[in-house]
């Protein structure tokens, strides 16, 4: 590399403010910013004592890689990690299915210019050739694969099957077909794998929700997983849903409950390498490929957006249990060493690996929503509404007076403004659709799990044998929740509310100006509360 260059970066990172530069350098725009991967190519990997020397990377070599889920958030972060820290792979096909109007042709086009791959579009542009669209449905009959591409998939040897539904309020005839029954077509398709060495089901850590202490192993499931399968293809869904309470049983909705029943069917399949990845609540990139990537708002990243812009300030919960989040990419390293542990140590029959942070770094919700609190004043969005400010209540009484004062009266208010303007109402409608949302949630925010991860800890010190072993850690050893917090915030502020840095100045200045009201109106209601008191005890 030429020095000069070297120094013009480092004269422009200098003239940089400092708020600038610590923005830049968590959305990894930092022009001086290395390569996170290890050079292995450079390292002698012959050690003249004990031959050559293991490398993570170098297994997959030559593989030719299949990827169902593949445009998700888990999937695309894996496809990313793959290109950039596995060089040799061959081939990476993707299975794809027309989606909105858009044809597999275009959906492949778009996710080639997704922000995703945008470092390695700058580095290795040659590397995005490797993927290759397979246009198919894990929801169809034979994955409605064709016979011309299945021919292609016989000289695939490592599958990561990361497709399913993750929406909790999706109705138990739709998770069955896409976690169930798209579970065992994808594993009678690696039937017709000849060269499989690995095969990866990403399932989850509340597979087994009723449980409050999860090992690593495959339980026995509360029905047949074909019994299931063939009530969903037989009876119409209006009578599925009917039945789907008594079905669901202890499980608190149907996604927990058919991941259960795909796991059953996965560990069954004693004829296929088969291993089982169980993440808990996945969230934004720790660093790669950016800290703070993330490119949806289900779940807990709606929390922390809403709670970011003053408009989420109440929730029921027990704020001393753990939330048990996992940065994305640290559950996609733990997927790519399961591949590669499958392949290269063949540990026995179907391992389970619980990803899970709660045994090794635990955050509880009330510590959780303090740092989002903390970050929401420190970078806010231009997008502020209210001034930040949350609080977990145990008391469903509490909780409903919170969410009218303090959630669906000033939407209401707010739709009176809209429609005085002229302006379509839209608050109270994002309200009760956010309260459903929330609702969805209250199982896993009152109920606490102990995860066992010694099959995990065996997989990561198996890795440290190979050279290249820092390249894919699961848990790095100077992980800190408040500084990920903080990255996280800034990537929601970035990748979801496409929220620029200039706009900081600005955001603060109104985070001011909204701050001062908030107290106005605590002084006011504090006020009128003294009068309507000492006015009764007169």
């Amino acid at each position: 590399m030429n020095p000069d260059n070297n120094n013009i970066k480092n004269k422009s990172t200098e003239k940089m403010d400092p708020s600038q530069k610590y923005l830049d350098f968590l959305n990894s725009n930092d022009p001086t910013m290395p390569s996170l991967n290890i050079d292995t190519q450079n390292i002698n990997c012959e050690d003249p004592e004990n031959g050559s020397v293991e490398s993570i990377a170098g297994w997959y070599d030559g593989s030719v890689i299949l990827v169902t889920g593949g445009t998700g958030f888990v999937g695309k972060t894996l496809l990313e990690k793959l290109l950039r820290s596995c060089p040799g792979i061959d081939t990476i096909y993707i299975l794809m299915r027309p989606k909105r109007g858009l044809t597999v042709e275009q959906r492949y086009k778009e996710l080639l210019k997704n922000q995703v791959f945008d470092r390695i579009r700058a580095r290795w542009p040659d590397r995005l050739s490797k993927l290759t669209p397979i246009t198919g449905d894990v929801s169809a009959p034979n994955l409605g694969v064709s016979a011309e591409q299945r021919e292609l998939l016989k000289t695939v040897t490592t599958l990561f099957h990361s497709a399913a539904t993750v929406r909790f309020t999706d109705p138990l005839h739709a998770a069955t077909t896409l976690n169930v029954q798209g579970t065992a077509l994808v594993l009678k398709l690696a039937e017709e794998m000849p060269k499989l060495k690995a095969f990866v089901h990403v399932s989850t850590a509340y597979s087994n929700a009723p449980r409050s202490h999860i090992e690593e192993r495959v339980y026995p499931p509360p029905y047949d997983p074909d019994s299931i399968v063939r009530c969903a293809k037989m009876l119409p869904p209006e009578t599925i849903d009917v039945i789907s309470a008594t079905l669901q049983g202890e499980h608190p909705n149907p996604y927990t409950l058919t991941k259960s029943l795909a796991e059953s069917i996965v560990y069954n399949h004693t004829d296929l390498p088969v291993c089982i990845v169980r993440p808990s609540i996945v969230t934004a990139a720790y660093q790669e490929p950016f800290p703070g990537w993330i490119d949806n708002i289900y779940g807990v990243t709606g929390i922390i957006m809403e709670i970011s812009r003053g408009t989420y300030r109440s929730g029921y919960c027990k704020e001393q249990y753990i939330v048990d989040l996992v940065p994305v990419d640290l559950v996609v390293n733990s997927c790519i060493l399961a591949a590669w542990r499958q392949g290269a140590k063949q540990p026995g029959r179907c391992p389970v690996y619980n990803v899970t942070s709660g045994s090794i770094n635990p955050l509880q919700w009330g510590q959780f929503t303090r740092l989002c609190i903390k970050w929401a004043r420190e970078n806010p969005t231009k997008y502020v509404m209210w001034y930040p400010n949350f609080s977990f209540t145990e008391s469903r009484f509490m909780n409903t007076f919170w969410e009218v004062s303090c959630h669906f009266l000033p939407a209401f208010l707010y739709d009176i403004v809209l429609r005085a303007q002229g302006r379509k109402a839209i608050m109270m409608k994002l309200a009760r659709r956010f309260k459903m949302a929330a609702a969805t949630g209250e199982y896993f925010a009152n109920h606490e799990w102990q995860f066992g991860i010694s099959e995990l800890l065996s997989l990561n010190n198996e890795a440290k044998s190979a050279v290249d072993h820092a390249n894919f850690l699961y848990w790095p050893a100077q992980f800190n929740w408040e500084t990920y917090i903080g990255a996280y915030m800034l990537g929601i502020r970035r990748f979801i509310l496409k929220d620029t840095p200039e706009s900081l100045p600005n955001a603060r200045t109104k985070l001011k100006r909204l701050y001062w009201v908030h107290r106005l109106l605590q002084v006011a209601t504090g006020y009128y509360v003294f009068k309507l008191l000492a006015g009764r005890l007169r």
